[in-house]
């Protein structure tokens, strides 16, 4: 076995930087599957309901902006809500600490995230920027396919079946969403949903640094569809497993890592770039940005759950 200076077999060695890329992978990974198929920017707006990293929010916005709270309940009210709606539980024994992330997440957003974005998309025209979307969003069936069977949902999981053969080879790889003509929509099904759906309780909430909002059942269930996702133990594994075999070899793994982070890169700027505008007023009128946005995350995710 061939070693280096300091005695360290280089194979090691490359096993430590494999396993520092996957930890980066990992956190870097997203929300597999909590943004739906974009056909137009409009419809990317509607989908993606869940807020992250929202930008130009002043934490000082003076008591002339519109209300955030409601004065018969003193709840926070939701500004990504539709009537009839109902918040769930808002169980946050760690808000000071989260609102501490959140603000970094925040301030991340805006001077890192947004100005990329603002550059993608002058250089990217709309329709590249949406089919990227969907490109992404296509190639994460499994999880959401798995999680239909998961949860009794058999009409569910044929729907996402249809749509990937049809996207796949009539949408040229998943690039234009073709199934959509045909009807081939279904809610989308995750795996802190199928916990929720066999009884789970949410948990504490949580904010996690560069992700976003979550509660324990949900951070659970987010590493859980990462490992439902094929792509991540049979192309480009993260954790290198010798009995698993791969389509890239196991001697490529650093290269399989850093291509899993370029297109997740790629991704999330893809992503802020057809929001930009999306919280832009809601920010501005919102006294309490952090419980804002945490009431329309729980209040998302519990009527996720409930249908």
């Amino acid at each position: 076995m061939r070693t280096i200076a300091g005695g360290k077999p280089v194979c090691f060695r490359q096993r430590e930087y494999g396993l520092v890329l996957a930890v980066l992978l990992i956190v870097l990974s997203g929300c597999v599957t909590q943004k739906g198929s974009t056909s137009s920017l409009a419809h990317t707006s509607e989908q993606s309901a869940r807020p992250v990293l929202v930008a130009d929010a002043d934490p000082k916005t003076t008591p002339s902006a519109t209300p955030a709270y409601d004065a018969s309940s003193e709840e926070p009210l939701d500004p990504f809500s539709k009537p009839g709606d109902e918040a769930g539980d808002e169980y946050d024994p760690w808000e000071p600490l989260n609102t501490k992330v959140f603000e970094f997440n925040r301030q991340a957003d805006r001077w890192v995230l947004k100005p990329l974005a603002k550059g993608y998309n002058f250089i990217a025209p709309n329709i590249v920027q949406v089919g990227i979307s969907n490109f992404f969003y296509n190639i994460r069936v499994t999880p959401r396919f798995m999680n239909n069977l998961f949860q009794g949902k058999f009409k569910g999981a044929g729907i996402e079946a249809g749509r990937f053969l049809i996207n796949t080879t009539a949408g040229v790889g998943g690039f234009f969403d073709v199934a959509q003509h045909f009807h081939l929509t279904t809610p989308e099904e995750d795996t802190g949903q199928t916990l929720g759906f066999y009884g789970v309780k949410p948990g504490p909430y949580i904010m996690v640094p560069l992700l976003g909002p979550y509660t324990a059942r949900d951070l659970v269930g987010y590493v859980g569809d990462i490992a439902l996702n094929p792509v991540y133990w049979l192309m480009f594994p993260i954790i290198e497993i010798d009995a698993i075999p791969s389509v890239v070899p196991h001697a490529n793994r650093t290269t399989s890592s850093l291509i899993l982070l370029t297109a997740r890169g790629t991704e999330i700027v893809n992503d802020r770039s057809l929001n930009l505008e999306k919280f832009q007023g809601v920010e501005e009128s919102t006294l309490d940005l952090y419980a804002a946005v945490r009431n329309a995350y729980l209040q998302k995710r519990a009527k996720t759950i409930r249908e």
